[in-house]
C-alpha cells in the first residue's frame, strides 16, 4: 500500500516540464496501463510539448521516495481565443465565450500512476495546481461520457457542453468543462 503522507507536491515552469517530459510521459503511460511507445502516450508527449511554453503555464509534480507518482498542468487562454469553444453545443451566451487572456485557465492533464489512483492524490493535485490561480474560471475536456465526468462533477465542474475533436486530435469529439476558481479561496 502507497504511503499517502509520504506524497510531497512541488510546482515548475515551462522550461522544467520540458526536462521532465520523460518521467512525465512514463507516468502517463502507466495511469492508462498502455506502453510508453503506444500511440496514446507519443500522442500525450506531442500535445504536452506544445503547451509547456504557453502563458500561464504551470505544472504541478507529485511525488513520493523519488518518484513521480502524478502531475498536473495547464496554461492559460490568450486574449481572443475562441478555438477553445469553438463548435460548443449548445452554443453559449457570447459573453461566456471572450477570452481576456487572463479569464480562464485550461486544466489540460490530470495523471495519477495506477497504484497510486483512487487514494487522493488526483484531488490533491488538482487543488495545489488551481487553488492559487489568479484567473476567473477553469476548463477542462475530456471524452464523450468519461468515467473521469462523475470525478469532476464532485470536485465541483460543471459540463457546458460538447465540441467536435480537430484533425489529429485522439478522440472525435470533447466534453467541456468549467470550474469558478473562487472554490478554494477564503
Amino acid at each position: 500500500m502507497p504511503d499517502i503522507d509520504s506524497v510531497t507536491f512541488t510546482h515548475h515552469d515551462g522550461q522544467e516540464a520540458a526536462r521532465l517530459i520523460g518521467v512525465l510521459s512514463s507516468a502517463y503511460a502507466d495511469a492508462y496501463d498502455v506502453e510508453p511507445s503506444s500511440h496514446k502516450a507519443t500522442a500525450f508527449e506531442e500535445r504536452a510539448r506544445k503547451q509547456f511554453d504557453r502563458s500561464g503555464f504551470d505544472l504541478v509534480t507529485a511525488h513520493a521516495a523519488n518518484m513521480l507518482v502524478g502531475f498536473a498542468f495547464g496554461y492559460r487562454l490568450k486574449a481572443g481565443d475562441t478555438h477553445w469553444w469553438g463548435g460548443v453545443e449548445p452554443e453559449p451566451y457570447a459573453d461566456f465565450l471572450a477570452e481576456s487572456g487572463s479569464r480562464t485557465f485550461v486544466l489540460s492533464e490530470i495523471e495519477v500512476r495506477r497504484t497510486w489512483q483512487s487514494q487522493g492524490i488526483g484531488r490533491r493535485l488538482h487543488d495545489a495546481l488551481l487553488g492559487d490561480r489568479p484567473e476567473e474560471r477553469a476548463t477542462l475536456a475530456t471524452g464523450p461520457d468519461a468515467p473521469a465526468q462523475a470525478v469532476y462533477e464532485g470536485w465541483g465542474w460543471r459540463k457546458v457542453g460538447r465540441i467536435p475533436g480537430d484533425d489529429g486530435d485522439y478522440l472525435s469529439a470533447y466534453d467541456l468543462f468549467v470550474l469558478p476558481l473562487d472554490f478554494a479561496k477564503p
